[in-house]
């Protein structure tokens, strides 16, 4: 007998319909939710499974507006040259630049989140789990997740801004003060400043209104979808793929042994 007939029925809670109604999460689309709940509000709702506070949407929807927009970074231009050869596939064109937020770009928000979750409850306390992760990094010669920016020195703007954002909208502040121990342990390990960037910032606030750090790279994935788009709307007005393509064509030297014309 196959294992499948034994296992429990799979069943979801997110959305039904019929001919006439459409539920998703418990609430009615057309009486409940269309026109009453805002697009981060609804993100919320999905991910957590309740209504969020005023609170949690202004700073879900701060996140959001951080992460949608970086300029020419690889994910839009992934996005653009992609459009560039299928300009028929623009989703293609979008799925390409997300496969770009990773651990080492946009992404970073859950390493910050989870060190700073394992900070939170560590039996040693705040400042020695801190300290021992800063150190485990340094010593293991990694970048640590959410601290320095090749830009923004000596300290990135968008942080001090989210962390006011999320003050002021009922942050607890826990999650933020484990962030600034954090930081002063990093400095201490590195021997200099390190910024805590955007993603570190984001990892923090999220973890205030309670997303699981393994979930937020989803948040990211959200917001710079919507920016992505943006660029294909400027790339069929302004078109930069084809120059990407011809700077990338004559800046990067060919150096095989076989030359051109047989030499």
């Amino acid at each position: 007998m196959s294992t499948m007939s034994t296992k429990k029925k799979p069943v979801t809670t997110i959305s039904t319909c019929n001919a006439d109604e459409i539920i998703v999460l418990d609430k009615d689309l057309m009486g409940e939710l269309i026109g009453k709940v805002s697009f981060t509000e609804l993100t919320f709702m999905h991910i957590m499974r309740r209504k969020p506070t005023a609170g949690e949407t202004a700073i879900l929807d701060s996140v959001l507006v951080t992460l949608m927009e970086h300029g020419m970074t690889p994910s839009a231009i992934a996005t653009r040259m992609v459009h560039l050869g299928s300009p028929d596939s623009l989703q293609g064109a979008v799925a390409a630049g997300l496969l770009s937020v990773g651990s080492n770009l946009v992404g970073t928000m859950e390493g910050m989140a989870k060190n700073l979750q394992e900070i939170t409850t560590a039996e040693e306390g705040v400042e020695a789990a801190a300290r021992r992760i800063a150190r485990g990094f340094r010593e293991a010669g990694k970048a640590i997740p959410g601290f320095g920016h090749p830009i923004h020195k000596p300290d990135d703007p968008r942080t001090p801004r989210l962390i006011e954002v999320a003050e002021a909208n009922g942050a607890s502040g826990t999650y933020i003060a484990a962030m600034r121990v954090l930081s002063k342990e990093v400095d201490a390990a590195w021997g200099r400043h390190l910024t805590v960037n955007a993603t570190g910032a984001i990892g923090t606030v999220l973890s205030e209104i309670g997303i699981p750090w393994n979930v937020m790279r989803g948040i990211a994935v959200v917001s710079r979808a919507a920016g992505l788009v943006g660029h294909l709307c400027e790339e069929m007005r302004e078109p930069a793929g084809a120059f990407m393509w011809n700077l990338c064509e004559h800046e990067v030297a060919y150096a095989g042994k076989k030359k051109l014309g047989g030499k």
